[in-house]
């Protein structure tokens, strides 16, 4: 529940003018919650000039009050981050600290979603990585059997890639981890979950920046979703809830590759109206 301190309150009405629920009245000349059509979205929390508002539903001491040397981050070096960021496929075998991982989910979970859902769930796979690598390799070369075994018109396009599964598959069976093409033997995996696809994206899009900042490299795994679609062992591995579906999977890890600039993109498709 959301609460005002009306002993802190200056009767600014800047809480209701940010409120999208239209959920706090004036009394008084204070503020009030009514408490009925709130979504937690923490707006009044961050805009009160008097830090008079506060939740009993979350941890306030997570509230953090602003200052430019913390928060501000230059438009120009942010976009060059953003443009030097790489797929990393060449891990070193160097265990990724349990803090960074940490991080990594934070810059997940504070990432916005829609009507404040907050249904973005990660699951962290270490000491499991193994048992999930052939499980998601099992189900890649049973997909690519099914595929070649039943071309036509529309499955043809996957022919590439279910060659490609196959031959993974049999690589790692040969080889074990030596050649592994999944997770390029990567030492942690991040599933990302979630009720809304585009909410789940978003969170996903984040952790990236953020374990690129902490110098670690990541891979967004087309293939473990293609290996983890409608297999139930997989959710139940994972432990995905009910009301929720597999987003994405980044491989994380010490990058044993070294970049020394951008590379070029198309131009931006911009329409003016």
């Amino acid at each position: 529940m959301i609460k005002v301190d009306s002993e802190k309150c200056i009767g600014c009405t800047k809480c209701i003018d940010d409120c999208l629920a239209n959920d706090i009245i004036m009394v008084e000349e204070r503020a009030q919650m009514k408490n009925e059509n709130c979504f937690k979205c923490g707006h009044c929390i961050a805009i009160c000039p008097a830090n008079a508002v506060s939740t009993s539903e979350y941890n306030m001491s997570e509230v953090k009050e602003y200052n430019e040397e913390e928060f501000s981050i230059p438009a120009d070096n942010l976009l060059n981050f953003i443009k030097f960021r790489r797929s990393i496929r060449q891990f070193k075998e160097i265990d990724v600290e349990e803090k960074k991982i940490m991080k990594i989910i934070e810059a997940g979970r504070y990432t916005p979603t829609g009507s404040n859902q907050q249904d973005v769930s990660f699951t962290v796979v270490k000491d499991k990585i193994d048992e999930f690598r052939e499980l998601i390799l099992k189900n890649l070369n049973e997909k690519g059997r099914s595929i070649l075994n039943n071309l036509n018109p529309e499955t043809m396009k996957f022919k590439k890639y279910a060659e490609m599964w196959i031959q993974m598959y049999q690589n790692y069976q040969n080889e074990s981890v030596h050649n592994d093409r999944l997770f390029f033997n990567a030492p942690i995996v991040i599933v990302i979950s979630a009720s809304s696809n585009i909410n789940g994206s978003l969170a996903a899009s984040n952790m990236e920046l953020m374990a690129n900042a902490l110098d670690l490299g990541v891979l967004f795994s087309g293939f473990t979703l293609r290996g983890a679609k409608n297999k139930e062992e997989v959710r139940k591995f994972l432990r995905i809830k009910n009301n929720k579906e597999i987003v994405t999977a980044l491989v994380i890890g010490y990058p044993d590759v070294k970049y020394f600039r951008t590379v070029p993109r198309e131009q931006a498709d911009i329409s003016w109206k």
